[in-house]
């Protein structure tokens, strides 16, 4: 389907309260305050008609991955882009809310002690803010083509540049001739925003246009990424034409990123360059998820120490939500992608990275036990979270006892169940796995079972060399480094399969998911990275961390930490406190680094794409109708 080009100024405003939206439409006239009557009594938004949906917006001229919706109500045509996407991609500020059908904005026009509150509805698994009237307001005008949402807004005119210390950091601020949209990708070191004006050639000369700048990292999904130029050192900034946007390349100093946020009267983008950038705030996003940024300070022996964190509160004792391990391949085990990737092909409103794996193979390292399934079972006794349905949640560390049994009464412990880890003696392979196994190590012994009786057995050579297929009726076993004498699983021979969890808590749990350290049990931080089995590098190392947690009011914490404020990662021991000051009872440390990640919306809320890992897997949040 594609529409005719229309203005914004075709809908009609239908909010119920009277706004002061403070404008600056163009430069020659001085700012004044515009008074929209906002009067029209709103349909509820549940009883709205859905014309369209997509997955992609191009914004002048280029394409995004962001969700957007048309719906009618009433008499009238309405815009929804997804609220994180419409932050990422406008540059609106989204405030805090406890009501999660209203949204309060800042951006230009807005009064920064009066914002514009704009409508939300859910339709799962995304937040849509009615943007209509925002368009309108910034001369914007939408097209929509088949699944994409085209909108192009005038370029505006970058009038002034002007750069300055504070006390926290620095600041550059760019003086434009009317509302405009930008974008914002950071990675270590490098910042850029990206805004639809045009700078006139002596400030791009001034300011050390680069006409080949280098790459940011990592850039494997369209997600907002852009090169980074060389700034020279006595500048804290250049700027780079690309004819409809201007891009200011920002050196950034360690453990620093950008704050960017707009002003009016006149027209100003603000870009902070410091350590302490985020700003606290608590958004009510649907019934049962909240998201919060907060400054978190804790006690780091003598210091104080305070960690920016992002995290998500969720009731999943609520009927509409629900959390289920979520992994990169339906089909099997093997393969990583972006987190919001995975998340957006489950459909899920929220997600955070999860457990261990091994990059070079693209397998899992420890339990993932999904709808009552084994996808991967545990190792080394570490760290686990299992919950249910009905609201139950259980953490301890985890082992899985598995036990075959012959006819001639011989007891054959199973060492690991679809897994990655690779140690002497016997692994067994079903079809959660996939739909064939290949060999992982050299020389191993491949056995089939079919209802629950060997059917044959086979040397292998080299590893990766052959793929041997799956039963669905049954499992393969392997024998590595001639753990078990192969007599012993002769075709023919009847078989016997016991399987326990340890501690028995699990069993009853449909969905775990492994990782570890344990961080916090019963209230005390117990972490012990000895007892499972991390290496000596993984105990002292600070760096970006995710945890999942529980509260004293039995909702789950899904959390993301990266830099202390002006410093490194953190640590283990202070990824515990910082949990137990969030008002974590139990806790677990997930896999950190690059991938730490989270998802809320169909977007990352913690950190840059640009900077994100490829994951295995992770735990979705579920929205149901």
């Amino acid at each position: 389907m594609k529409l005719p080009w229309y203005p914004l100024s075709l809908f009609s405003i239908s909010l119920t309260t009277t706004l002061c939206v403070y404008l600056a439409i163009g430069n020659p006239q001085p700012e004044k305050a515009v008074n929209l009557n906002l009067s029209a009594t709103i349909a509820p938004v549940e009883a709205s008609n859905s014309i369209q949906q997509g997955q992609a917006i191009i914004l002048n001229g280029k394409t995004y991955k962001i969700p957007w919706t048309q719906w009618q109500q009433g008499d009238k045509t309405r815009i929804g882009i997804s609220d994180i996407g419409a932050m990422n991609l406008l540059g609106l500020e989204l405030l805090s809310t406890d009501d999660p059908s209203l949204q309060p904005v800042r951006w230009f026009g807005t009064n920064s002690n009066q914002p514009l509150p704009i409508l939300a509805r859910f339709i799962a698994p995304y937040r849509y803010l009615d943007i209509t009237e925002l368009i309108q307001l910034a001369g914007g005008q939408l097209q929509v083509n088949n699944n994409t949402l085209e909108l192009n807004f005038p370029i505006a005119q970058i009038n002034n540049i002007r750069q300055g210390n504070q006390t926290w950091g620095k600041r550059i601020v760019l003086e434009v001739d009317r509302p405009t949209v930008w974008q914002i990708s950071q990675a270590k070191g490098h910042g850029v925003v990206m805004i639809s004006g045009k700078a006139s050639a002596t400030k791009l000369s001034n300011y050390g246009a680069s006409s080949s700048p280098k790459p940011l990292v990592n850039t494997d999904e369209d997600d907002l990424g852009t090169p980074v130029s060389q700034t020279p050192e006595s500048s804290l900034f250049s700027l780079e034409d690309t004819g409809n946007l201007t891009k200011v390349h920002v050196d950034l100093p360690t453990a620093h990123g950008l704050n960017v946020f707009s002003l009016s009267n006149p027209n100003r983008i603000v870009i902070d360059v410091r350590a302490d950038g985020m700003v606290p705030k608590e958004i009510v996003w649907t019934p049962g998820i909240i998201w919060r940024q907060q400054l978190v300070t804790i006690n780091n022996g003598r210091k104080k120490t305070t960690f920016p964190v992002n995290w998500l509160e969720i009731d999943q004792r609520s009927p509409r939500i629900s959390l289920k391990p979520i992994t990169t391949n339906f089909n099997g085990q093997t393969g990583t992608a972006p987190l919001v990737t995975t998340a957006q092909k489950w459909r899920a409103a929220a997600a955070i990275n999860g457990g261990f794996f091994n990059r070079n193979n693209q397998l899992p390292l420890g339990a993932i036990r999904q709808d009552n399934n084994w996808l991967s079972s545990p190792i080394l006794g570490r760290g686990a979270i299992g919950w249910d349905d009905k609201g139950q949640v259980y953490l301890n560390r985890l082992a899985l006892r598995e036990t075959i049994t012959t006819a001639t009464g011989n007891n054959i412990p199973i060492a690991f169940l679809n897994s990655g880890y690779i140690k002497a003696g016997v692994s067994r392979y079903t079809s959660e796995w996939g739909q064939s196994y290949t060999p992982l190590s050299d020389n191993e012994i491949i056995i089939v079972v079919e209802n629950n009786q060997v059917i044959y057995q086979q040397q292998a050579r080299k590893a990766k060399s052959q793929s041997y297929p799956i039963p669905k009726n049954g499992y393969l076993l392997t024998i590595r480094k001639n753990a078990l004498a192969s007599s012993l699983l002769s075709p023919g021979t009847k078989l016997t399969l016991q399987s326990n969890t340890i501690p028995t808590e699990f069993n009853q749990l449909s969905h775990i998911l492994g990782a570890g350290p344990l961080l916090i049990s019963n209230r005390r931080i117990i972490v012990n990275a000895v007892s499972e089995q991390f290496s000596k590098g993984f105990q002292k190392q600070k760096a970006s961390r995710s945890a999942i947690g529980v509260t004293k009011r039995g909702t789950i914490m899904l959390v993301a930490v990266h830099t202390r404020v002006g410093g490194s990662g953190a640590s283990l021991d202070e990824m515990a406190q910082i949990m137990q000051s969030l008002g974590a009872t139990d806790a677990l440390n997930l896999d950190g680094g690059s991938s730490t990640g989270l998802v809320l919306g169909g977007q990352l809320i913690d950190r840059s794409p640009v900077t994100a890992a490829r994951v295995h897997n992770g735990i979705g949040v579920f929205v149901n109708p």
